[in-house]
């Protein structure tokens, strides 16, 4: 059973439900749109992701468990997939609940849609992570594009990846958390560039690999250059797209609007095959959602003529199958008595007998004999 929050007109509505799969919230929840009450210390990180606003309560059961949540809300679900990666840890375990999500003990992290969310029990059952699950479906979504992740971070390679080291990155303030061979001034995040990196286990150790998307593949080589002058890479000519530069421990390549950066304690070889594996390939979705109004309202008028006219031609084929299959079935039972009744058929006749015939055979030669013939 689930009770949601009511809210007044005009304000978001309330991120956490009343009731869930048997846990009551006690009281009058805690809000703010301050991101400093959802967390004092990484109130910079979480303004990065574009925090809203924050709510947290108490559930208690009837047999007398607790259940505490606190959920931040984000402009959008790649605000919440960010601030989950930046609190997930290596060592938490993963679980089905959510978009994604993670436990550690009586703790579970995840985020579904633009919401994050952080419980804690105060005993864990076999059931939490279904009691969680419930949870997740009754939290609010966000509407068209707005439930889209960052395309660029499917180029980050599967094999040899390590389980819950993958973090996105918006700003400087979360890129200041991670030990990264780029820094802020580099990765230029006023050129609305994002940022995402992985750790990797390669047969000669662990590397770190960093994917930094541009806007346009031109941003991309120029911000590749300057990576490459600030680590002392001196070939910078980069003729071909995927050309991989670097010696020791940094390694580098652009391919289409996406720099790729490889680096850690790890042979040239291994860096050169995690970078190879990351290759950009253009997509174009036609049916991506739109927030235009008129755009959509023209989409739905040109759907409901063709839907009108595809109903109208069905109707018409339908009628004319009844009619045609209805005469033929009359024709059947009742010969010539409904449909093509000797009294009905009307047609001219002429009725011409064979005197008739002659005598017009005759008048037409005795006309030929008549003629004027030309002097030889």
């Amino acid at each position: 059973m689930l009770l949601a929050a009511s809210s007044p007109a005009g304000q978001a509505p309330a991120i956490l439900p009343q009731a869930f799969a048997g846990w009551q919230m006690q009281g009058t929840p805690q809000t703010s749109s301050n991101a400093a009450t959802a967390d004092p210390t990484n109130a910079p990180v979480l303004t990065e992701y574009r925090f809203t606003d924050f709510e947290s309560a108490t559930y208690t059961r009837d047999d007398g468990r607790t259940l505490k949540i606190r959920a931040a809300r984000f402009a959008d679900a790649s605000g919440a997939f960010g601030a989950y990666t930046f609190y997930l840890q290596p060592e938490m375990n993963k679980e089905q609940i959510g978009d994604q999500g993670a436990s550690a003990g009586d703790r579970v992290v995840f985020y579904r849609g633009h919401v994050l969310v952080d419980a804690h029990f105060s005993k864990e059952t076999p059931m939490s992570g279904a009691e969680l699950r419930e949870l997740a479906g009754a939290l609010p979504r966000p509407g068209g594009s707005a439930g889209n992740l960052p395309s660029f971070i499917q180029f980050l390679p599967r094999r040899q990846y390590i389980s819950n080291t993958q973090k996105y990155v918006m700003g400087p303030a979360a890129l200041a958390s991670l030990q990264l061979p780029v820094t802020a001034d580099q990765v230029d995040f006023g050129a609305s560039s994002e940022l995402t990196v992985g750790h990797y286990q390669t047969p000669s150790g662990e590397a770190t690999l960093v994917l930094i998307s541009y806007p346009t593949p031109q941003l991309a080589a120029e911000h590749l250059r300057r990576i490459e002058t600030a680590h002392g890479v001196t070939d910078t000519s980069h003729s071909g797209e995927s050309t991989i530069n670097g010696s020791g421990t940094f390694f580098d390549k652009r391919t289409g609007p996406i720099v790729a950066v490889a680096s850690g304690g790890i042979s040239d070889s291994d860096a050169k095959s995690l970078l190879g594996m990351v290759n950009y390939e253009a997509s174009v979705t036609w049916n991506s959602p739109t927030e235009n109004a008129q755009v959509r309202d023209l989409y739905l008028l040109i759907l409901n003529i063709v839907i009108l006219c595809a109903i109208l031609a069905g109707l018409a084929i339908i009628a004319g199958v009844a009619f045609g299959g209805f005469r033929i079935l009359m024709k059947r039972l009742y010969p010539d008595k409904v449909f093509d009744r000797p009294e009905q058929m009307e047609f001219i006749s002429l009725h011409l007998t064979e005197t008739v015939v002659e005598e017009a055979s005759r008048a037409g030669g005795e006309q030929a004999a008549d003629l004027p013939r030309n002097p030889s």
